[in-house]
């Protein structure tokens, strides 16, 4: 395990193509196992998860196979080459864009029959490809299996069977791709209906330039009005408008969409290939016929009603969030592990001896405030990253990744769709809004998985208004842990404040209304090493964004306080601070929010620690944080995301609106006296 966790680094995000190499890139649905042999082979890590969706952007790294290095590039999900969500698009303009040395296209064994339309697809680009057969484990404990030669010899491209959780076949898999010679299996195509087939012919006989997949692939896109497909042809300056008049008479001949039309041909193709090359043996026979009956379902099919339906999902879900959230990271993270390094480690050992040693070394005073003063970049910015947050990030992390390899958050989107339908998004958003709790910059990234810009408009905004990262719940869970009624008061108001930011979103925002669909992956134990390695990379790439960004924020106070810009801006928060009933020194808490969310929770628990607080003052400044603006890395990559106005009308409206949240909660509090 060591030596993965040296050689591994998270690389979930776009990067830098390796020049020079030929590339291997891996395509496929969501969910299959793509990740997995992505890390097998390369010397990067993506991060793998039991639901779909977990990679959003492309993942680069490198690898040999029989001594011969290779670029190894793993892309989002996608159904079809004809995309609906935006990490399809990213996967899609990989290919049109991309030639590489070979595609894998890997999809789940178990579900030959509804994955195999897009081997089809990119049979017919014409381009190399190699058809890997994963989760084969799980197949075959359905009682399936495959004819890998028959089925090779149907699509005329090489089938590889693996199970690549534990390795199987990955020997052969290395082999089939370091021996791989391109051959065109172009004969190997659905036969579309007379009319269509027509259209796809004319079209393309129009294409006069070059494209790295066929140009009768290009030309059904065409067909299809597919905007990638558009953007491609108009650049090399087709004839678009000849092309838009065979697409509108094809149309008319036609009473259904043609991607339904073409969607039922390619499938019908794909049945006949399955039934040929797929057995089904007696016990599954028996197991299917069992389930028709409903009279013995499976252990698994037991626990997912249970986790599916409200009457007991509801309680499975706080009994989550109360082991997972509250006691591990609010409680053994923020309280016993952070005080240990915050208190004694960092306050009584190494900063004291770190001061003095600098102080003797460096005497002037400008220098030292800079590096081991009040707000210097080792006694501020590095312990607030080593002893405050690494612990919180790394003990959520640990929890989320049990959690997510379960299986559970697909179900957790069944359980609580129709309450986000009313917030104008399907069940799906439970994605992203559980990631928010870990990191919202990559929550927000995570956006792209949903289907219509209405669900990530306002998926974004939520994110930015009322989910806390890790970091700012673990803390605001520590010091909140003195009293049950002002954690249940916080809780409350929070989660009052996203449906009601939601639901009116809903009724403002234009747009359709989402559709709720989604992979549900088999319920799998968490796997130790993929815990760990996916705990230890996030971590990596939390601790590498933040620690720069801290350092940053003591380097910019430090700045101000030489100019006397710092003390202004500080005083500017204390007007709003003391407006809900906080001391003034809060404003400088909320001026650390500014940099980052988790920056003005550490100022919140200092606050907490050095007794400034009431009872009502700490529910009443934790829930102003929580609704406070987003910090400075989630703004950046709203702003990309959803563009600058979006993004700016956000802050826009949270800023005023959290504290204008926080003077009614003070304000009800105080008048009716409740004391905390």
């Amino acid at each position: 395990m060591l030596n993965i966790l040296k050689k591994k680094s998270c690389c979930n995000v776009e990067g830098d193509t390796q020049n020079g190499l030929e590339k291997i890139i891996l395509v496929g649905n969501p969910n299959v196992g793509k990740s997995v042999i992505f890390n097998h082979f390369s010397d990067s890590y993506a991060v793998v998860s039991n639901y779909p969706g977990t990679t959003v952007a492309i993942s680069k790294g490198k690898g040999l196979f029989r001594g011969e290095e290779y670029e190894i590039i793993d892309t989002p999900g996608m159904y079809s080459l004809q995309p609906i969500t935006e990490e399809e698009r990213v996967s899609q303009k990989y290919v049109f864009n991309s030639k590489p040395f070979v595609y894998l296209h890997v999809v789940d064994a178990k579900n030959l029959q509804r994955m195999l339309p897009l081997t089809l697809q990119l049979i017919e680009a014409k381009v190399p490809l190699i058809l890997v057969l994963n989760m084969m484990d799980e197949a075959s404990a359905r009682g399936i299996s495959i004819n890998e030669s028959g089925l090779q010899k149907k699509l005329g491209i090489p089938v590889i069977c693996t199970t690549s959780i534990k390795g199987e076949g990955m020997d052969r898999l290395e082999e089939a791709i370091s021996s791989y010679s391109f051959q065109s299996a172009g004969s190997k195509v659905v036969e579309y209906s007379r009319g269509i087939t027509y259209a796809i012919d004319e079209i393309s006989s129009l294409l006069r330039s070059e494209y790295s997949i066929s140009k009768k692939t290009v030309a059904q896109l065409l067909l299809l009005n597919d905007t990638v497909a558009l953007e491609e042809v108009k650049q090399k300056h087709e004839d678009i408008k000849a092309i838009n008049k065979i697409v509108e008479g094809t149309e008319k001949e036609y009473s259904d969409p043609l991607n339904y039309v073409m969607a039922i041909e390619r499938q019908g193709y794909v049945n006949d290939i399955v039934d040929s090359v797929m057995i089904m043996n007696n016990m599954a026979g028996v197991n299917r016929e069992n389930s028709r009956n409903k009279s013995s379902p499976s252990f698994s099919e037991r626990i997912d009603k249970l986790l599916i339906r409200p009457i007991t999902g509801i309680p499975i879900l706080l009994l989550v969030l109360y082991f997972g959230l509250y006691k591990f990271v609010g409680g053994f993270a923020a309280g016993t592990v952070v005080d240990y390094l915050e208190g004694t480690l960092f306050g009584e050992l190494i900063n004291p001896w770190v001061i003095e040693t600098f102080n003797s070394f460096v005497p002037y005073p400008v220098i030292q405030d800079l590096f081991v003063g009040e707000y210097g970049i080792f006694t501020q910015a590095v312990t607030y990253a080593i002893a405050l947050i690494m612990p919180l990030v790394g003990a959520f992390f640990i929890v989320f990744s049990i959690v997510e390899d379960t299986g559970y958050l697909p179900r957790l989107a069944m359980l609580i769709d129709r309450v986000f339908k009313k917030m104008g998004m399907s069940g799906r958003a439970v994605i992203p809004m559980v990631l928010g709790f870990g990191c919202a910059t990559m929550a927000t990234m995570v956006t792209r998985t949903l289907e219509t810009k209405r669900e990530k408009v306002i998926a974004s905004m939520l994110l930015a208004l009322a989910i806390p990262c890790s970091a700012q719940l673990g803390v605001i869970l520590g010091v909140l842990s003195f009293s049950g009624k002002a954690l249940a008061i916080w809780a409350i108001v929070i989660a009052f404040e996203l449906v009601l930011i939601g639901y009116l979103s809903s009724l403002v925002m234009p747009g359709e209304k989402p559709s709720f669909f989604i992979e549900m992956p088999p319920l799998r134990l968490p796997k130790l090493s993929n815990v760990l390695v996916k705990t230890y990379s996030r971590m990596q790439w939390y601790f590498f964004e933040v620690l720069p960004l801290f350092v940053i924020a003591s380097v910019l106070i430090w700045v101000g306080r030489l100019t006397g810009l710092f003390d202004i801006a500080v005083n500017l928060m204390e007007y709003p601070s003391q407006w809900i009933g906080l001391p003034a020194e809060a404003g400088l808490m909320f001026f650390y929010g500014f940099f980052r969310r988790d920056f003005g929770a550490a100022g919140l628990f200092d606050m907490y620690n050095a007794g400034m607080l009431t009872g009502v003052n700490i529910v009443v400044a934790a829930i102003t944080l929580t609704l406070f603006m987003p910090c400075i890395a989630q703004f950046l990559v709203t702003v990309k995301e959803r563009g600058i106005k979006t993004a700016l009308a956000m802050a826009a409206f949270i800023f005023p609106g959290a504290f204008a949240v926080g003077f009614i909660v003070n304000y009800f509090l105080t008048t009716f006296g409740v004391v905390l």
